[in-house]
């Protein structure tokens, strides 16, 4: 996934009311901005850390700017971190595209938030000629407390615990269904859950891992350019 005009470079003074931001560009200019992520970003938001805006031309919008990415360092050197939570379908989309994503190759046709379960949608369903349906949700992964060691959630998320109870239902009722983790941190070497942030979540994970829930965990390559799926990265139980 390409952004599609050079992101502009600022520094961080204050994320408040979770969906804002205050700012400094380099010109000294102080301004508000929106960021499309409802966690904690723990380690990421720390004042006078360097971030990335990107900035829309739509008069409906009533702040221009948005953050996409913060440079931390989170054990291993400084390094690019995606925050967007909007992005991950897009790129996952992309890589499965390209056939970047063996786990989920070999589908014909791709259909994007699909209704499902109890009021709920699902971000993809796989479909293919003779074999059964794949439901497949997306989490961003922003969260990482050890060097190298991705984790999910970063806050408690009730909205991902009944996803993952759902997907179970898909699976009793003959489909296939994954989790698909979306780490947006280059040095991750691993994946695990953050099960003392969230235990009620942690526990909905092994239900669905009993009841026949995939779940597979990929790193991505982020630049000022691009935001890419580069790898697969093993899941701790």
């Amino acid at each position: 996934m390409r952004f599609e005009k050079p992101l502009i470079p600022a520094k961080l003074l204050r994320r408040y009311k979770r969906f804002l931001a205050d700012v400094e560009l380099a010109s000294g200019e102080q301004i508000t901005v929106h960021v499309a992520n409802p966690g904690a970003m723990t380690g990421l938001a720390k004042p006078g850390t360097p971030v990335w805006l990107s900035k829309s031309d739509s008069p409906a919008r009533k702040l221009a700017h948005s953050w996409e990415l913060v440079e931390v360092d989170l054990g291993g050197g400084r390094e690019l971190v995606g925050i967007n939570t909007v992005y991950p379908n897009l790129i996952v989309a992309e890589a499965i595209a390209d056939g970047r994503i063996p786990e989920l190759a070999g589908y014909e046709r791709v259909r994007r938030e699909v209704k499902y379960g109890r009021n709920s949608r699902v971000d993809f369903v796989l479909e293919g000629t003779d074999r059964a349906p794949c439901y497949l949700e997306v989490k961003n992964v922003h969260l990482m407390r050890r060097p190298g060691l991705a984790e999910f959630p970063d806050s408690v998320t009730a909205r991902g615990a009944r996803h993952l109870d759902e997907l179970a239902a898909m699976v009793r009722g003959g489909n296939r269904a994954v989790m698909f983790f979306l780490v947006q941190i280059a040095s991750a070497t691993a994946f695990a859950l953050a099960r003392d942030i969230d235990p009620t979540y942690g526990l909905a994970f092994d239900r669905a891992g009993q009841a026949g829930v995939e779940a597979i965990a990929y790193r991505c390559a982020i630049a000022h350019q691009a935001i890419v799926v580069s790898g697969p990265v093993p899941i701790l139980s």
